[in-house]
């Protein structure tokens, strides 16, 4: 059993997340403003884009670490949908999947989130929210140190990187990269950034002193769109704090007080319809530290609202 916790008692007061989640197969159960939670248990773009394998186990251990949590609102509902798994490599048919079920989800006008996985969930994650809004203009926040736009070899296909690359291809991109790497990201794929309308602010930017400008560029980001999506990958992390994942960050940023005020920020916008996390490998992790930041993120916005 994944959803356990400390027992304190059944008055609401007293209640943790593990007390409130209700586990579901029918999506036609979903309620206005209800979060409606799936893993991506996928790692073959991962595999695919030369990284180390494991993510795919990540979404039990992400809410194992979730279940603890006090529920801190009046009106939670939480509903867990279980996993999408990826059956004989085939990446392309799970990240339709996906894409089905969020359409009806949103559909329902209920909210998305989802545990990875590689960063290949984003297209699916994406993929979903379009074919919900197909006449509006999604805005993505990608919390990440690459830009994951890298073009697609023929003869790999699709990968944990390519996922922004796949989307131009479809339709103009509109989306905002916080925490950018120099030394993540080769002049080639700030090129194309710089040509698909990718705005990003860089890792080295996101210090307390310039939150100013930071709200600034979210702000200005958010009004241009009509609905929000947010991704994070767990590598955009400092190593320390984020020892599991592929792509291991000694300059990676923290979630300290800097962070918290600009995330924080992006989940009370109201545009904000759908959140993922991704690339958490239990298998390199230390002490699930990577599993509970994940978590502790996925939390914020459930009481937020």
């Amino acid at each position: 059993m994944i959803w356990q916790g400390r027992f304190d008692g059944e008055d609401p007061l007293f209640h943790r997340i593990f007390q409130r989640v209700t586990l579901e197969k029918n999506f036609e159960i979903l309620s206005e403003n209800d979060f409606a939670l799936q893993g991506f248990a996928v790692d073959e773009g991962v595999k695919r884009n030369k990284g180390k394998v494991g993510a795919a186990e990540a979404p039990d251990f992400i809410r194992k670490n979730m279940a603890n949590f006090p529920v801190t609102t009046a009106h939670f509902s939480l509903k867990d949908f279980g996993n999408v798994k990826c059956k004989n490599q085939n990446l392309e048919e799970a990240q339709q999947k996906l894409a089905e079920n969020v359409h009806t989800i949103l559909a329902k006008r209920a909210k998305s989130i989802v545990l990875g996985g590689g960063h290949e969930v984003m297209f699916a994650h994406y993929s979903g929210i379009r074919k919900a809004f197909p006449n509006s203009k999604i805005g993505i926040i990608n919390i990440d140190a690459h830009f994951d736009n890298r073009e697609i070899q023929a003869e790999i296909g699709a990968t944990s990187g390519t996922g922004f690359y796949q989307i131009t291809e479809k339709e103009k991109l509109n989306s905002l990269h916080i925490g950018i790497q120099k030394n993540s990201n080769t002049l080639k794929l700030f090129d194309f950034a710089h040509q698909n309308n990718m705005k990003y602010i860089l890792a080295d930017e996101l210090f307390f002193e310039n939150l100013p400008q930071i709200y600034e560029k979210i702000n200005a980001f958010s009004d241009s769109v009509d609905v929000l999506y947010l991704t994070i990958c767990m590598d955009v992390f400092n190593v320390a704090i984020a020892p599991g994942v592929s792509a291991q960050a000694y300059n990676g940023i923290f979630a300290d007080a800097a962070f918290m005020h600009f995330y924080r920020h992006i989940l009370n916008n109201k545009k904000l319809i759908a959140l993922d996390v991704a690339e958490v490998n239990p298998s390199l992790d230390l002490q699930e530290r990577t599993s509970r930041l994940a978590a502790s993120l996925v939390n914020e916005w459930l009481m937020e609202n």
